[in-house]
């Protein structure tokens, strides 16, 4: 079946989509950078009709939030519906309904499991010797396969599904991989504390104080750190902030 929309039209939705925080405000969060991205398909579809255009237009610029990875999923979904020539108020219900899910699952997954994870994994190759420069390409080059993965898949999701597009977010188990990356986090963590410990001018050499203070965090980690928000991303703000700290005394 010949789609609604051209791809071309869909491949300059998703260019825009990188844009969807560029007007973020307290007013309309990212209403107004969805707009943005959901432009083109108007123009297209309503391109013969000017009124109905500046009125589709308005409405996508109504407070809209989510996390701006997953909102792609809402775009997607979005765009379908509007070339299927849906109800306007049942596409105002539909950006309601999802908007809470895809933000709370895309903090948990890229805020709270993924970012901290491939933090750790750079902080682990720096302490392990690799240069600096090399660390960087490697942080960037890892996160951004995530990040840009999940930005395409949930945008063609969306194309793809519309209406339906709650059932494959189900079906994608994101909940569940958000879990395999916590893991994988608490992984590198084990990594990077031995690696800090072992490393010449590391911990192990800088005296009884700091080993001790590293037993503690360990203590504490190990007790309550599962318990604590975001307990990944607390893990890494809290060693660079005492490496640094370590730093600065030694």
């Amino acid at each position: 079946m010949t789609p609604p929309l051209p791809r071309r039209t869909l491949a300059s939705a998703f260019a825009r989509s990188f844009l969807i925080q560029g007007s973020w405000n307290y007013r309309t969060m990212l209403g107004s950078g969805f707009a943005f991205a959901m432009l083109p398909a108007l123009r297209r579809i309503h391109g013969g009709d000017p009124a109905a255009h500046e009125a589709a237009l308005r409405r996508h610029l109504e407070h809209f939030n989510a996390h701006p990875y997953l909102a792609n999923l809402a775009l997607g979904a979005v765009l379908r519906l509007e070339a299927d020539g849906e109800d306007p108020e049942a596409v105002r219900r539909f950006k309601s309904a999802v908007r809470g899910p895809l933000g709370g699952i895309g903090d948990a997954l890229v805020w709270a499991a993924w970012l901290p994870a491939v933090s750790l994994g750079a902080l682990t190759l720096l302490w392990l010797g690799l240069s600096g420069w090399a660390v960087v390409l490697a942080f960037v080059g890892v996160y951004n396969l995530g990040h840009l993965g999940l930005r395409a898949w949930a945008f063609w999701a969306g194309w793809s599904h519309g209406r339906a597009v709650g059932r494959t977010l189900g079906e994608a188990a994101l909940a569940g991989w958000t879990g395999r990356v916590r893991t994988a986090a608490a992984f590198l963590l084990g990594i990077f504390a031995g690696a800090v410990l072992v490393a010449p001018d590391g911990l192990g050499d800088s005296g009884a104080l700091w080993v001790g203070l590293a037993g503690i965090a360990f203590v504490i980690g190990a007790t309550v750190g599962e318990r604590s928000w975001r307990p990944a991303a607390v893990a890494v703000v809290a060693a660079v902030a005492l490496l640094a700290t370590w730093g600065w005394i030694v």
